[in-house]
C-alpha cells in the first residue's frame, strides 16, 4: 500500500491501466487458486487433510517468496462457498486446521510485517473462528510489508450479490466499496494450479482484466521456481485494457 492510502493507490493503478502497460511490467497484485491438495494426498495414499496441511505450508512459503519478488498483495483461495458440500469430516478437519494455523502462525506473520485480511461470508463459520479472524486482522492491521487476503467461505457471485443488496446507486466506485475488501486491488495476475483452466467463482468482479496463468503442478508442489516462471510469463504479456 502507498502512504496515500488505498483509495489513492487504486486511483494511481487505474491511471496506469488507462495508459496501458508495456511488456515487462511487474505483477504487484497476485491471486492464486490453490488447487490440488486432495489429489496430492491421494497420489501419496495420505488422508486428504494431510494434503490441506501441505497446501497451507506452501501458502506460507510462497507468501515469503512473494515479499522477495516484489508482490504487494497476495490473495489465496482457501475455502469456497461450494466447499461446504464436501464430506463432513473433511470440512470439520479444515475448520480445525484453519483455527490452529491462525493461532500458531499469526504472531509469526505479524513479526514479518504481513497484514492479514479474510474475505468472504461469515454465515456458517463458528463464532470462535470468526473471533480468531478478527484478532488476526486487528493484530496485523498496521503492517505494510505485504497484504495477505485469505478468501475464506468465499464465492465471487456471493460477493457481488451481497454488494448488490446494499447498493443504492452512484456508480462503479460506490459499488466497489460494498465488496468484501474494497481496498483490494484488482489482481494483475491470477494463477491456478493442478491443470484446471477455469476461475471457479473466484474474484469475478476483480478479475475483469487480470492475466491468467495455468500451471500443471498440484498446489503443494508449486515451488518458488514455478512462482517465478508465472511472474515471468505475466511480464512478457502486453496488457491493453480494451485499447490497442
Amino acid at each position: 500500500m502507498t502512504a496515500g492510502g488505498p483509495a489513492e493507490d487504486r486511483a494511481a493503478a487505474s491511471r496506469a491501466q488507462d495508459a496501458g502497460d508495456e511488456p515487462g511490467t511487474h505483477a504487484r497484485y497476485v491471486a492464486i487458486i490453490t488447487d490440488g491438495n486432495g489429489r496430492w494426498a491421494r497420489a501419496r495414499n495420505l488422508p486428504v487433510l494431510d494434503g490441506h496441511q501441505a497446501g497451507a505450508d506452501t501458502v506460507k512459503a510462497r507468501l515469503r517468496d512473494a515479499v522477495e519478488l516484489g508482490v504487494a498483495e497476495l490473495t489465496v483461495y482457501s475455502f469456497s462457498t461450494e466447499n461446504w458440500s464436501r464430506p463432513v469430516a473433511e470440512v470439520e478437519g479444515l475448520m480445525a486446521m484453519f483455527s490452529e494455523r491462525i493461532a500458531r502462525e499469526t504472531p509469526e506473520l505479524h513479526d514479518e510485517g504481513v497484514r492479514m485480511r479474510f474475505v468472504g461470508r461469515r454465515e456458517g463459520v463458528s463464532d470462535s473462528l470468526q473471533a480468531q479472524m478478527r484478532w488476526a486482522q486487528e493484530l496485523t492491521d498496521a503492517n505494510r510489508r505485504i497484504t495477505l487476503f485469505v478468501a475464506f467461505n468465499y464465492g465471487g457471485r456471493a460477493e457481488i450479490l451481497d454488494a448488490a443488496r446494499r447498493y443504492r446507486g452512484g456508480g462503479e466506485d460506490e459499488f466497489r466499496e460494498l465488496l468484501y475488501a474494497p481496498e483490494m486491488h484488482d489482481p494483475d495476475l491470477i494463477i491456478r494450479t493442478s491443470g484446471e483452466r477455469r476461475l471457479s467463482n473466484y474474484l469475478l468482479w476483480q478479475s475483469a482484466y487480470s492475466e491468467l496463468v495455468f500451471r500443471d503442478e498440484l498446489w503443494p508442489d508449486f515451488s518458488r521456481r514455478a512462482f517465478e516462471e508465472s511472474l515471468a510469463e505475466f511480464a512478457r504479456r502486453r496488457r491493453r485494457f480494451g485499447g490497442r
